[in-house]
């Protein structure tokens, strides 16, 4: 059941199906949150994660969601009719790769605009401009196959709806510091990545 938000922005996150874990990186949101309410304009209402599924009644209210994990990811038709209408009405889906859930997350977006396709990001794009200046786009968290970072998106006319970081492990990077033991100017990069994604969402 998601909480309903209140005047100021929620950072969502997206419970889905298919066995993957769609809880990991606990600490990474309220980072964010709290980021974003330190550094930007934006009227956050509390740093606690809001948990919501894409058939709950308030998933419309919040203009923001992010969803990552290793595993599988599997929507049902009516999640995926669902999904589409909030996104087309002006959602935003930021999805981050933990390392394991790129082909299933790929298979799902094919279903869920079987006419649009996930096409990589220029890196003249706002998402990478429009608060912090990331001229190589997407860092690179840590590595897993020595393939480099690479941000994602599918596009309504020249609206980024879904953005989606494979390789990068933004979500690692955001966590608490005792975490994942990242260096500072990895997490910092990191952050700097999340946070555009808000003002992005949030402005455009």
């Amino acid at each position: 059941q998601a909480h309903l938000p209140g005047p100021g922005f929620s950072i969502a996150r997206l419970q889905y199906g298919g066995g993957g874990d769609w809880y990991s990186n606990p600490s990474s949101l309220p980072n964010l949150a709290e980021a974003v309410r330190e550094r930007t304009s934006i009227a956050v209402e509390g740093t606690e994660e809001m948990r919501v599924s894409i058939l709950d009644p308030e998933f419309f209210n919040f203009p923001y969601v992010y969803m990552n994990g290793h595993g599988n990811v599997r929507f049902t038709d009516a999640e995926l009719t669902r999904l589409r209408k909030y996104l087309l009405a002006g959602g935003f889906l930021f999805a981050d790769d933990n390392y394991g859930m790129d082909e299933s997350f790929r298979r799902e977006m094919a279903r869920l605009f079987p006419d649009r396709k996930l096409v990589e990001v220029p890196f003249d794009h706002p998402i990478y401009h429009c608060f912090y200046d990331l001229r190589q786009g997407p860092p690179k968290v840590h590595e897993h196959d020595g393939k480099p970072s690479q941000g994602f998106g599918i596009f309504d006319g020249n609206r980024l709806m879904v953005f989606y970081t494979y390789q990068a492990d933004i979500g690692d990077g955001i966590e608490d510091p005792e975490v994942h033991k990242d260096p500072p100017d990895v997490r910092e990069a990191a952050m700097k990545m999340a946070i555009n994604t808000v003002v992005y969402a949030m402005t455009d």
